[in-house]
């Protein structure tokens, strides 16, 4: 009876690659602790598949395949789960545009729900979103049979593109890592950068250039 072969990747090493993944979708009807699961099961079955003779890295191999998961769980659920405070939230705020709209007549604006409610505009739009009737994607027209074609942006390409620049960031030695982090991670103006690393303003400025340049040879290389 023949074993079974051992992956050729530690899949646990590899868990940022399924947080990175999840993050995309969240805010999208599914809870962040579903699409993390989803992504952990594609991560294995990536582990368990990877070829490094093949000459590929595994982040790239793997992130189609954790995607992939993630879409399945929203292609059998079938429709938008939305929380249950979300849900709380819309029924409030149905509630409150129809006291609204009886008292002064007319459609209440997004400004005054939110302040009858004591939340943000922002959730009670939110809400009032959450409240409408789903949307089939699929769904017949009124002309006819055809599919609603809503583009949706796929996360892909950022999402290698950031794993590519974080590969090429370990590259460079802890101090031009520091640089980049404080001058593009905390948005750091080059004197504050300068004082934090113990170097000039100049300096910082001529390393920063230079880093810039070696990341960019990198990335189109």
């Amino acid at each position: 009876m023949g074993q079974s072969r051992k992956p050729a990747v530690d899949a646990e090493a590899h868990l940022g690659l399924v947080r990175l993944c999840a993050n995309r979708f969240r805010s999208r009807g599914i809870e962040y602790e579903e699409l993390y699961s989803a992504g952990c099961l594609g991560l294995v079955k990536a582990a368990n598949a990877f070829e490094p003779e093949r000459g590929v890295c595994f982040s790239t191999y793997a992130v189609p395949v954790i995607l992939g998961e993630i879409r399945r769980l929203f292609r059998e659920s079938g429709a938008v789960h939305i929380g249950r405070r979300m849900q709380e939230l819309a029924r409030a705020a149905a509630n409150e545009a129809e006291r609204l709209r009886q008292e002064n007549g007319r459609e209440p604006s997004v400004r005054q729900i939110a302040q009858a409610l004591g939340v943000s505009e922002a959730e009670t739009a939110e809400a009032l979103c959450a409240s409408q009737p789903v949307l089939s994607l699929t769904g017949s027209t009124e002309d006819g049979d055809a599919e609603l074609d809503v583009p949706v942006p796929s996360p892909e390409n950022r999402l290698q593109e950031h794993i590519a620049l974080e590969q090429v960031l370990e590259l460079l030695d802890a101090r031009d890592r520091k640089l980049i982090e404080l001058r593009y991670g905390e948005n750091r103006t080059q004197s504050d950068t300068a004082a934090l690393l113990g170097m000039t303003q100049v300096q910082v400025s001529r390393r920063e250039k230079k880093i810039l340049l070696f990341l960019r040879d990198r990335l189109n290389g």
